[in-house]
């Protein structure tokens, strides 16, 4: 094995040790937000316009890809 190579897995090891460290420290702080906006019952209206983003992100791509199949037609006339 070369030296370059002994290097890379050697640091490949210790950065994967050392990601696996930081996932186990403790939550110092609760995250308030979403514990407030689950007492209001506002959280439904955060996930229905995440939901109404995705179907638009979906719908944009649908319509796309049915131009570029329609222009990909085209070209090979």
């Amino acid at each position: 094995m070369s030296k370059f190579m002994t290097k890379n897995i050697l640091l490949a090891f210790f950065t994967l040790i050392s990601l696996n460290l930081l996932a186990q420290q403790a939550v110092v702080e609760p995250v308030t937000m979403a514990d407030q906006l689950r007492a209001d019952g506002k959280i439904w209206v955060v996930v229905a316009v995440i939901g109404v983003v995705f179907a638009g992100i979906i719908a944009f791509l649908i319509s796309m890809e049915r131009k570029i199949v329609e222009l990909e037609k085209q070209i090979k006339k």
